[in-house]
């Protein structure tokens, strides 16, 4: 509908809000938008930071409760105690203060922290710092330290530590187990870090686990218990090449026999760090020499890396190796040791190899090889990520990356 503009008197529309003519304004200004409720909820708190609470359901006069984080439960939840020496406060925002404060340093309100408290929290970080089965490790040299779990901390000595490594006992099956010679290493080592821990938070002033050194009878009896690892005989390995396609993981086993990668690491080589115009990955851990190493894909092995970087790919995962079994239901399809050395077993007993055969022998195989077939000795320890003492090679020889590649094809 048309109408009259009252200004210039010309027709415009009945829904224009301004003459388009001369402008005039012909609708009431609108109204501005009502201003966004304010979101009153609050962010979730960091993981490890503590937790606050409002006690509703009691006439408090401080009504927010905070909650400190000592540890996690064997299925990853948090295990909270209150804050000390207070844990109820007025406002949640003093709630909020008093847990900043605390997370500055953890034990300024806890002098009387027990072993076992100092357990907890030291193993909530340091298990995300390592492998699965370091982590068991740790938690079965912890199991024979049951003496001292409730003592302070500050008043643990060299000769407590002694004592679980020597005393300590766990029950198997109703039966009594003392430490072996490599469960008292780790149950010392176990020591030397967590208590590193402490003495960095100033829980204690001296780290008396570090007072002393393992007994030469424990030492022998160690070195006696390693055994070497074995490298792949021609027979073995025509085996696994005959079963590379219907065998889970015997592909991701000769991507080790021709690249010299610790389990772990293959587990940890991601989708980024593969080149597969140029042939080349680059990972590595461990060592300062072994982590972040190039090394080249060798032609053996190229269509086994290119088929699972594409099932990578395919699944969404950022790793180029994953854990694919049929029997695996788990959203959690990284490889990790734990299922390497699971894929290596059956393999192992299913193909008749060695018994004596482990998870690290396909580095080992490698290694043997590249020395049977002339690779430089420099070569090696650069694609292994061993550590190079020479200066004059260290320091002053550059080396081409071509070099590298032409060496590793030396391997048959």
């Amino acid at each position: 509908m048309l109408i009259k503009c009252p200004e210039c008197e010309l027709q415009v529309s009945d829904k224009a809000t301004t003459c388009p003519h001369c402008g005039f304004p012909l609708q009431p200004s609108v109204k501005s938008r009502k201003p966004r409720a304010k979101n009153n909820k609050r962010r979730r708190l960091p993981n490890g930071f503590g937790q606050i609470s409002e006690i509703k359901n009691r006439n408090l006069r401080k009504p927010f409760r905070a909650m400190v984080s000592v540890g996690k439960t064997e299925t990853g939840k948090p295990i909270c105690k209150p804050l000390k020496p207070e844990s109820y406060f007025l406002t949640y925002n003093d709630a909020y203060a008093a847990l900043v404060e605390y997370n500055k340093n953890p034990y300024d309100l806890e002098p009387s922290i027990t072993v076992k408290e100092l357990y907890e929290k030291w193993t909530a970080e340091y298990f995300d710092t390592i492998s699965e089965e370091s982590a068991r490790g740790v938690k079965s040299a912890w199991a024979y330290c049951s003496s001292v779990a409730n003592m302070r901390v500050k008043d643990i000595r060299a000769r407590h530590v002694k004592g679980c490594m020597d005393e300590g006992t766990i029950t198997v099956r109703g039966e009594k187990r003392t430490p072996s010679a490599t469960t008292k290493n780790k149950i010392k080592s176990l020591f030397n870090l967590m208590l590193d821990y402490a003495l960095e938070y100033e829980l204690v002033d001296r780290n008396y686990a570090r007072t002393f050194n393992l007994t030469d009878d424990t030492i022998k009896e160690i070195h006696n218990v390693k055994r070497e690892h074995i490298p792949f005989t021609d027979e073995e390995m025509e085996k696994l090449w005959a079963h590379v396609d219907d065998k889970v993981g015997v592909d991701i086993l000769l991507v080790q026999c021709y690249s010299g990668w610790r389990p772990q690491e293959l587990g940890l080589l991601r989708l980024e760090d593969v080149d597969l115009e140029n042939w080349t990955f680059r990972g590595g851990m461990k060592t300062e020499a072994g982590t972040d190493r190039s090394v080249p894909i060798h032609s053996r092995i190229r269509s086994i890396v290119e088929r699972k970087y594409k099932e990578a790919q395919s699944v969404g995962s950022e790793y180029l190796f994953n854990w694919l079994d049929s029997g695996n239901r788990s959203k959690n399809i990284k490889l990790t040791y734990a299922r390497y050395q699971q894929a290596f077993g059956r393999i192992r007993d299913e193909l008749n190899l060695n018994p004596e055969h482990r998870p690290h022998d396909g580095r080992k195989h490698f290694v043997t090889m590249a020395k049977k077939y002339g690779v430089d000795e420099y070569a090696i320890k650069y694609l292994v990520g061993h550590k190079i003492s020479d200066i004059t090679e260290k320091v002053y020889t550059a080396r081409e990356f071509e070099w590298l590649r032409e060496e590793i094809e030396k391997i048959g």
